[in-house]
């Protein structure tokens, strides 16, 4: 066990950067077994949602708000706090009516960043990708490796010029690739990485404001 500890310990100095994150990532996950509604009663809940979401974009604790094709979407907030974000998210109707399983992550940005778009802009669909840690007694003496190879597989995506923002999720739980244009799900899956079974991938396709991500194109 603490021969586990100190590989854990090792490549997470290496893979976290040792940077402090800046912000939370936000997965509101659509729940499949969340109660049927009245179409009103939807209604007035997700117009409660939409009007806490431009409340506090408002006053600064969230930066960006997007929706997933087939339900569910992240929140960035402002804080690096969990404790902080979950307490703000507490008035949202939405939430209050469980309608959705949130998870909450610190968030260390690499590529790209969190911007609060302009009230005019466009929305725009992106490919979003999702990396899950999944680091068990069976792989975790390759974990520091596997992450080496994650990375250096990704810095090779990025030169592509299609990649509108990537991060991490520090302590090991994984990170986001957020992709313009067509993206060729057997170009992601090639990752060498995949071969020692630390991270799963899910793929969604992401509406946000044009700019939520500090793209300038």
């Amino acid at each position: 066990m603490k021969t586990i500890i100190l590989i854990l310990l090792a490549f997470c100095i290496n893979w976290c950067i040792a940077q402090e994150a800046q912000f939370t990532f936000v997965f509101l996950n659509t729940r499949t077994d969340k109660p049927e509604l009245p179409k009103e009663e939807l209604d007035q809940l997700m117009q409660g949602h939409l009007a806490n979401i431009r409340r506090l974009v408002k006053e600064g604790k969230m930066i960006m708000a997007g929706p997933f094709d087939g339900g569910g979407g992240i929140f960035i907030m402002n804080s690096n706090s969990v404790d902080s974000v979950k307490n703000w998210l507490k008035t949202d109707p939405g939430i209050q009516a469980e309608r959705w399983r949130l998870e909450y992550f610190p968030y260390i940005p690499r590529v790209g960043s969190a911007c609060t778009a302009k009230e005019d802009a466009e929305m725009v669909q992106y490919q979003f990708i999702r990396y899950t840690s999944n680091i068990t007694k069976f792989n975790v003496q390759k974990a520091g490796e596997t992450f080496k190879k994650h990375d250096d597989y990704l810095k090779q995506i990025i030169k592509t010029g299609n990649v509108v923002a990537e991060g991490i999720f520090p302590n090991r739980d994984g990170g986001i690739l957020v992709m313009q244009g067509d993206v060729d799900r057997n170009l992601i899956e090639a990752d060498p990485s995949m071969a020692d079974a630390v991270f799963t991938i899910d793929f969604k396709k992401l509406w946000v404001m044009k700019g939520s991500f500090c793209e300038t194109q």
